[in-house]
């Protein structure tokens, strides 16, 4: 592909409302469907979260700890079906506006190790970009060589596609501005990195972990780290509030927004 790949990551707490279980954000679905079909970037791949869907039902089931006994498939199953139905709505509002969106399942193209990606089928994703479909991926229930199945989170699938499809620019839409020194939804006093390089943001883990509290950043930091891989390979990393109308398009489009820009950093000799 002769021009670059964006990746655009949907929060669940973007999509969904999280208080009440398996209850999309309809008009939010909407509204980032329009945005995502004004913004018209080609080649583009959709990933997104789980939010009231996926959560509940595999927390229940203790997906994420792996395979103990066979009460948890049909826990899996449950979740996957959660997962699918939260895609189809996404992919239908894409459809709507006129945006070619294919739903992928990861759970039929990744498997992970102890929960980390191992390997996944790359080729029919290139064949779909190569004639101008979009890919909708999502966090799910997958298969793991280790432990039987584990959950792949959206936010380590979206650094493996950037890095295997050549991607030079990522999206992050969440329900805050970004990333702050501290949790903005708690503290008020809490102030907003416009731009942080890869070794700031390691600074910060180290100050946070060595603290021993909880991820002060409102659990964005775990989030962000998932996405370093990608920012090490010279990715460009934009984290917007996509509850915000036309932050979302803006980054696509590479305009100046509010937010937080992630990049190595690292002075090329």
């Amino acid at each position: 592909m002769s021009v670059k790949l964006t990746v655009l990551k949907l929060g669940g707490s973007v999509i969904t409302n999280k208080e009440k279980p398996s209850t999309p954000n309809l008009p939010a679905i909407e509204r980032l469907a329009r945005e995502i079909s004004k913004a018209n970037v080609s080649p583009f791949v959709l990933v997104h979260g789980g939010g009231s869907f996926g959560h509940p039902v595999a927390r229940q089931y203790g997906i994420r700890e792996g395979y103990k006994d066979s009460s948890q498939i049909m826990g899996f199953s449950k979740t996957h079906q959660a997962m699918t139905k939260l895609n189809k709505l996404i992919v239908d509002s894409l459809i709507n506006h006129n945006i070619p969106a294919v739903g992928v399942q990861p759970s039929s193209c990744v498997v992970t190790k102890a929960g980390r990606i191992q390997s996944m089928e790359e080729k029919p994703l290139k064949k779909m970009l190569e004639i101008g479909f979009v890919p909708v991926l999502y966090g799910d229930a997958v298969f793991d060589s280790e432990t039987g199945f584990a959950i792949l989170s959206g936010d380590q699938l979206v650094s493996s596609l950037a890095i295997n499809l050549n991607a030079d620019h990522i999206v992050v839409g969440v329900d805050v501005n970004g990333l702050y020194t501290a949790d903005p939804k708690t503290d008020s006093s809490a102030r907003l990195f416009q731009h942080i390089t890869l070794e700031e943001l390691k600074n910060l883990k180290h100050k946070i972990e060595g603290s021993k509290v909880t991820d002060v950043t409102g659990g964005m930091l775990g989030k962000m780290f998932e996405l370093t891989p990608a920012v090490e390979h010279e990715i460009r990393t934009t984290i917007v509030n996509a509850t915000k109308p036309n932050r979302v398009y803006k980054a696509l489009k590479g305009e100046k927004v509010v937010g937080t820009i992630i990049e190595k950093g690292e002075t090329i000799a």
